[in-house]
């Protein structure tokens, strides 16, 4: 605690966290306010004493059972910040198992639909009931439809054609921004005394649409720890897949292979077919990879993984040699969300590099510009 904190605000802050257990003394005198938060909070974490066989006490303490899930959301809404709400919300489903707030479609409906929820309820799915099914899958929809919305302009951008010098484009994004072009058409805005340049007429590249189709074959670990970049690997497929000149060829793996190439443009369905978790053999989808290809040269194949090879690394090491030598692009994600924080194992990843895979950390936008960059 912080010396600063008053004693009053120490004990009030020690019987929020103690909530129904602690002492008559340090709960009284509770406003208004933080019985409304010690109410919405055992909500979720009172669950955590009984789980463990503890019985309530006799006195004071939450009268959270009888709140339901609606009520519970619509006041916490009000009474934590976002980031707080986020993680409430996917504790409450996915530690708690708090599945009315899946099981009511008004409930689903009014939850947050951030990725992050979206990551941890594909974690949770197989601890989930069949009645949650609806709501999961709405509350997976919702949090699809944002991403989508975010990224499809830059791998459109990014992978339609490469870019045209000569012409101007409409499009005005970051990818078709042509500095010098600019330069040149503002020469004459140049402040005589300071120097400076005011910018009036910003000049974009166009692209040409490329005529030879390349195939973009994207491996995705779906072992446990890869929830979040198998949602946004899911997005990538479908937003890859809706371009013109790209075929894609979208397997998920872990011990085993599914191929779900004819669900590629579906990324709810795809995600809802998804199994978390299991073990990890990545030589074993490399196999399957490498008797897709077709055009070698024209050929990207995508691994999305944390890498921890469950199977024999020398057959994976092979696997990777043969298919650079035939040609084949290689790429090795070690994340693929919003932060794009590794964690992977690096000794695997090292050797991987090392018989001529990329590797990197990326979040999705960048993921796009580096496909554009090995398909130009």
């Amino acid at each position: 605690m912080d010396r600063l904190v008053s004693g009053d605000e120490r004990a009030r802050r020690w019987r929020l966290v103690l909530g129904r257990y602690a002492d008559e003394p340090l709960g009284s005198g509770l406003s208004a306010g933080d019985a409304d938060l010690d109410t919405a909070l055992g909500f979720v974490y009172d669950r955590e004493y009984s789980q463990r066989g503890l019985l309530e006490p006799g006195g004071g303490g939450r009268q959270s059972r009888g709140v339901a899930a609606l009520s519970w959301l619509e006041k916490s809404k009000a009474l934590f910040p976002a980031s707080t709400l986020e993680r409430l919300q996917a504790t409450a489903i996915t530690e708690y198992g708090v599945s009315e707030l899946l099981r009511d479609s008004e409930v689903a409906e009014r939850l947050e639909p951030t990725p992050e929820l979206g990551a941890a309820l594909l974690g949770a799915r197989g601890k989930l009931d069949r009645s949650t099914e609806d709501g999961l899958r709405l509350v997976i929809s919702k949090v699809v439809a944002q991403i989508v919305e975010r990224l499809r302009t830059s791998f459109r951008a990014s992978l339609s054609g490469q870019r045209n010098r000569f012409r101007r484009s409409q499009q005005k994004v970051r990818q078709n921004f042509d500095w010098r072009r600019t330069i040149a058409a503002n020469l004459r805005n140049v402040d005589p005394e300071t120097g400076r340049m005011l910018v009036s007429d910003l000049r974009f590249n166009s692209r040409q649409k490329r005529r030879l189709p390349w195939h973009v074959i994207l491996c995705v670990d779906q072992s446990g720890s890869m929830a979040s970049s198998v949602l946004y690997s899911a997005v990538c497929a479908s937003i890859l897949a809706s371009l013109p000149g790209i075929e894609v060829t979208l397997l998920l793996f872990d011990t085993r292979v599914v191929d779900l190439t004819h669900l590629a443009a579906d990324p709810v369905a795809v995600l809802m077919t998804a199994q978390l978790g299991g073990g990890t053999d990545i030589a074993g989808v490399l196999g399957v990879a490498a008797s897709k290809v077709g055009t070698p040269k024209r050929t990207v194949i995508t691994l999305v993984s944390d890498f921890e090879e469950g199977g024999s690394v020398s057959q994976l090491l092979r696997q990777v040699t043969a298919l650079r030598e035939q040609g084949v692009t290689l790429l090795g994600l070690a994340a693929l969300d919003e932060e794009a924080t590794p964690r992977y194992d690096r000794r695997v990843g090292a050797m991987l590099a090392d018989r001529g895979m990329h590797i990197a950390a990326l979040t999705p936008d960048r993921f796009a510009e580096w496909l554009a960059e090995v398909m130009s």
